[in-house]
């Protein structure tokens, strides 16, 4: 019995404990301050562990169409190029001033850095992300406003990305003139 009170008595001062954590207002929440390390490796375990899981049964369609690569362009300038860069820049105001920073998709490095599986698993992921987005991080849920169509051309986009040249990053994501 004494156990049981010894255990209730731990799990009390814990509730107790984070509690005070919580409402005292001390964790330093500006993205201007980094996560300690453990933090760090707790964040993104979960992140990259529920997306695994999230995205595993996504059934990834052929990304080889031009049409998807040519309405994922723009799409990609529009609402993904201020955060996630484009060929021939390092930075820009929103992805400095982002915590945690958000990759930097138009780099080789990121997509050899980065690989989860294969292309399939990897377009699955980045479906996933794009649809319903990660919570905390300013990546917004684009699914919200954008149907599935959409999303995999920005998907087939990016499989592209990092092998595009400045000059060709502005060809594909030129937008015609008389879209809406």
């Amino acid at each position: 019995m004494k156990i049981i009170y010894t255990l209730l008595a731990f799990i009390a001062l814990t509730i107790g404990g984070a509690a005070i954590f919580i409402y005292s207002g001390i964790y330093p929440i500006g993205a201007d301050v980094p996560h300690s390390a453990a933090e760090f490796w707790v964040l993104e375990n979960l992140r990259e562990n529920s997306i695994e899981r999230a995205s595993s049964e996504i059934s990834v369609p052929s990304l080889e169409s031009a049409d998807l690569l040519l309405t994922g362009g723009p799409n990609y300038n529009d609402m993904c190029a201020g955060c996630h860069l484009k060929p021939g820049k390092q930075k820009s105001d929103m992805s400095v001033g982002l915590y945690p920073a958000p990759p930097n998709l138009s780099a080789s490095s990121h997509t050899e850095d980065h690989q989860h599986g294969d292309a399939t698993q990897l377009a699955g992921r980045q479906f996933w992300v794009i649809k319903h987005g990660i919570k905390a991080s300013g990546m917004p849920a684009w699914g919200a406003t954008h149907d599935d169509q959409r999303i995999w051309a920005m998907v087939a986009f990016l499989q592209k990305l990092p092998q595009l040249t400045p000059e060709q990053y502005q060809i594909l994501t030129a937008r015609d003139l008389d879209e809406d």
